[in-house]
């Protein structure tokens, strides 16, 4: 056997490996599609709730007239969202836990949390 033929059955048997032990992930299979509205400069609601494990497709509508940074350190997300548009995020499956958001220009209302459960 050639040193190239033990390199790529070397190969294929790592990758046969890695599919045993994490399989092959299914895009949008499992994704939790969850929507927030800021309004008036707060978001409606201002909780929401995702299952833990889970990737989350999240959709911020802004209806105000004004543009809103939507921001969370914790989702590691920050986007401007234009007056009267929306904004998407996909969310890495998350831990359980409570992340906090803010609307950047207007964080003493616009202020919410996602709860991982």
């Amino acid at each position: 056997m050639s040193m190239v033929s033990k390199r790529a059955a070397a190969l294929m048997a790592f990758s046969v490996l890695l599919f045993c032990c994490y399989g092959v992930p299914q895009a949008g299979a499992q994704e939790v599609a969850l929507t927030i509205t800021i309004k008036n400069h707060r978001f409606q609601p201002a909780e929401i709730k995702a299952p833990a494990g889970k990737p989350i497709k999240l959709t911020v509508k802004n209806e105000d007239p004004t543009p809103e940074e939507f921001e969370s350190k914790a989702l590691r997300v920050e986007k401007v969202i234009a007056g009267n548009s929306e904004g998407v995020f996909n969310l890495r499956p998350l831990q359980p836990g409570r992340y906090r958001f803010v609307g950047e220009y207007n964080e003493a209302t616009a202020q919410g949390h996602l709860v991982v459960e």
